[in-house]
């Protein structure tokens, strides 16, 4: 009763807070910001299901109810629990969420690189008093700390880079793949690269699984003491944030060994993987696909962002 058709949605675009998820309203109208724990909510402003959270509506009545979390482990950072579906910043930088006792967070400050360019010549990145994240300024007349070997730019004195012309004197650099974010499950992998008509040095974040967290390893050969890359053989569809990869999939994903060793991607490539959420929306994100992988002993610790010390990179990709 309380929807009206048709729809009328605000002309303006959706932004909503770091970490909080877009929903669609109870009339399937307009997406909305998703309440988190403890807020109110209502069938107009629903929580968060992607965290686990749902409107309690039996303690507060006239329609409005309380975000609660469904049961779930807490999770335990530097002396401190939080709760099951619970938002909180462990420093200015990060803003994270416990999810049934895993902590996932995403920065709040922009982790971009910056070269020199004709326009900023000597970049530099500077920390202010009464702000958390770095910001870049950029002097004139100093001496170039980067060197002539880092130029984004060919040189060529008869003209400068114009705004038309910049991806024809742009000298494409680009980093290698960072190791995945996780040992086991859907992870994140990012590189930088000014390989667009800007020329700008930006960060590429892909989608990566080097193995599902329940793979039952099959045996090693006789005399064999790593199984390196198995291939699986029923075909899956991959999930993220709660929506489910439209077609299906035979990857191959990293194996084990029995002697200490640690077997991690080595030769990947990328692909566009279109995904669908159980509110209809679909959205694509380029994933990692492994075509081989690699042990050694240079293994990774435990897969904790606030440990991360593991800085094995992966190359050959071709997208």
């Amino acid at each position: 009763q309380a929807c009206t058709f048709p729809c009328q949605c605000p002309s303006q675009p959706l932004q909503c807070p770091a970490g909080t998820s877009h929903v669609w309203d109870a009339c399937g109208c307009c997406k909305v910001c998703a309440r988190q724990l403890g807020e109110l909510c209502s069938l107009h402003r629903p929580c968060d299901h992607h965290k686990g959270l749902y409107c309690d509506f039996s303690k507060i009545h006239r329609g409005s109810g309380i975000c609660l979390a469904h049961e779930g482990a807490t999770c335990d950072l530097l002396g401190k629990i939080y709760l099951n579906g619970e938002s909180f910043q462990p420093t200015c930088k990060l803003q994270c969420i416990c999810m049934d006792g895993a902590i996932g967070c995403i920065p709040l400050c922009s982790d971009d690189l910056r070269l020199p360019s004709p326009e900023c010549p000597n970049p530099r990145r500077v920390k202010f008093h009464n702000k958390c994240c770095e910001e870049w300024v950029c002097e004139e007349g100093s001496e170039n700390r980067f060197g002539t070997a880092m130029a984004v730019f060919r040189e060529d004195p008869a003209h400068k880079p114009e705004l038309n012309n910049l991806q024809e004197n742009c000298l494409v650099q680009t980093t290698e793949w960072s190791a995945c974010s996780r040992s086991c499950g859907m992870g994140i992998s990012s590189r930088v690269t000014n390989n667009n008509p800007q020329c700008r040095l930006e960060k590429e974040a892909r989608l990566c699984m080097v193995r599902p967290c329940d793979l039952s390893m099959e045996k090693t050969k006789k005399g064999k003491k790593c199984l390196r890359t198995p291939k699986q053989r029923q075909s899956l569809h991959f999930e993220f944030s709660g929506c489910t990869s439209t077609r299906s999939y035979r990857p191959r994903f990293c194996g084990s060994c029995s002697d200490g060793r640690c077997c991690t991607p080595f030769l990947t490539s990328t692909m566009d993987v279109e995904f669908r959420c159980p509110e209809g929306d679909f959205f694509q994100r380029k994933m990692m696909f492994i075509k081989m992988c690699s042990c050694h002993y240079d293994c990774p610790r435990d897969n904790d962002i606030f440990l991360a010390t593991y800085h094995r990179r992966m190359i050959g990709d071709h997208v």
